[in-house]
């Protein structure tokens, strides 16, 4: 039996216990630290072909235990179980294609003018802190921790205390191929964290709450860390007066009530124009009403639980605010028990209300009324987030015009915001400091250094 505090994962649909690691005694995270650091340099020294090709076998792996990864993923977490294998499935079998970008990306470039011939390097930092949370357990420590790796960093890993035993798998997976100590987990809660940002790392990873990122950043600054920060959103939707509103309301629906609206780009504001406002609404309680709730190994369920009891009474309490303030249940808004909450749609909203203006994470739906399409962008921008947003419209030129007017850092014109293969995932304002995913994305795990030389100059004749 171990000497530490027991961490308990606890399953948010039944409330029975999952299971449970040793919580890490915070005054040991600076030594394991130090461990990582100790492990770097000679990590680093295996070159990027070296790592890359230790990496390459754990993608297999992933792929072998999708189904089990998927069921543990549920039972931490509560999503549903199709969701929790796609996860393990969409990091397992994209992992070969990632290290081939990843490696790409960086690779030593060749500038080279008249004068001079420039290498530039993308060099490891040292040591990087790897701070993720519960919504997306594997895929998220798995955007951190492969780039920091590939580029030659050890990582000191904390995932959430909400679902430490899919984070506990996945570092598993890892360190069968990995030489002791380039990647340290740690176990706890908001105390591990911030003794993990204060310790000897050169960089933080984080994706959690704006208040946590603000927190990151004032000790960070310190010391001058570098920091990648994804920290939510509070997505709108636009909805033109020429857009198909039986599609709008699909997406809509799928959108904001999908992993019960624990989704960082979930859409939770839709501003849709007057002159179709009602038809859309119909549309909407219509799709609202195909989204069953339940455990999420049922097959049939769409929405399962929330991820604890704090964060269901958060949006419990958001809707009960918004409707004492008069708004309007137009679906959903009753039958929550338990950690269900039952998607929700409001109309008779105002941006004074929080439901409009704070992040809900939750399967709530907030509709909004305008006067076109000034209003909309008006509106859709009237938040300090910006993560990503979707317009819909018949007219793709007049969509898109009014997308590239608006301050998200990812954009959906019918669809929604993911981008193209090697597209990084970005956020603005104070949803994004720095970013994931593609050439860009990967780089950031790194430090940028040039050597320059006498440029070659052809022999004399």
């Amino acid at each position: 039996m171990s000497v530490f505090p027991m961490l308990v994962s606890v399953d948010p649909a039944t409330g029975e216990p999952v299971g449970e690691v040793p919580r890490t005694p915070v005054e040991a995270i600076p030594g394991l630290v130090a461990r990582a650091r100790a492990a770097q340099v000679a990590w680093a020294g295996l070159g990027l072909e070296g790592r890359v090709s230790r990496l390459r076998p754990v993608g297999a792996r992933l792929l072998a235990e999708a189904d089990a990864l998927g069921r543990l993923i549920t039972r931490e977490m509560g999503k549903p179980l199709r969701e929790g294998i796609g996860e393990a499935k969409d990091c397992g079998g994209g992992w070969s294609a990632e290290l081939d970008e990843m490696a790409h990306a960086l690779a030593p470039e060749v500038l080279e003018d008249a004068a001079t011939r420039t290498t530039m390097f993308h060099d490891p930092l040292g040591v990087c802190a790897a701070i993720t949370p519960w919504n997306f357990p594997l895929e998220m420590p798995h955007w951190m921790i492969l780039p920091a790796l590939v580029a030659g960093n050890a990582v000191v890993f904390k995932p959430s205390e909400e679902t430490p035993l899919i984070g506990a798998r996945y570092a598993e997976l890892l360190n069968e191929v990995l030489p002791p100590d380039v990647l340290i987990v740690v176990q706890g809660d908001e105390a591990q964290g911030r003794a993990l940002v204060a310790a000897d790392v050169d960089l933080i990873a984080f994706t959690g709450s704006r208040a946590a990122g603000r927190q990151i950043l004032a000790t960070a600054a310190h010391d001058l860390k570098r920091v990648i920060l994804e920290l939510g959103g509070k997505d709108p939707m636009i909805v033109l007066d020429d857009a198909n509103v039986g599609l709008a309301a699909r997406f809509a629906a799928r959108n904001s009530f999908r992993n019960c609206g624990q989704v960082c780009v979930s859409t939770e504001r839709i501003y849709v124009d007057r002159k179709i406002a009602e038809a859309f609404l119909t549309a909407l309680a219509g799709e609202t009403a195909k989204m069953t709730v339940g455990h999420g190994l049922l097959a049939r369920t769409f929405v399962g639980p929330m991820v604890a009891p704090w964060q269901r009474d958060h949006v419990l309490a958001q809707i009960d605010a918004a409707v004492a303030a008069g708004a309007r249940i137009v679906a959903g808004g009753a039958g929550h028990h338990g950690n269900f909450v039952v998607p929700t749609v409001l109309t008779d909203v105002t941006h004074a209300m929080d439901v409009a203006r704070e992040e809900t994470f939750g399967p709530v739906a907030v509709v909004i009324p305008v006067d076109g399409d000034d209003e909309a962008v008006r509106l859709a921008n009237d938040t300090p987030y910006g993560l990503g947003a979707v317009v819909f419209g018949e007219d793709e030129a007049r969509a898109t015009a009014v997308a590239r007017r608006l301050t998200a850092g990812m954009i959906g014109v019918n669809r929604g915001v993911g981008g193209a293969a090697g597209s990084p995932w970005v956020g603005a304002r104070h949803s994004g400091y720095g970013y994931h995913k593609g050439v860009a994305g990967h780089r950031q795990f790194t430090q940028v250094r040039i050597l320059s030389t006498p440029a070659r100059r052809p022999p004399a004749p």
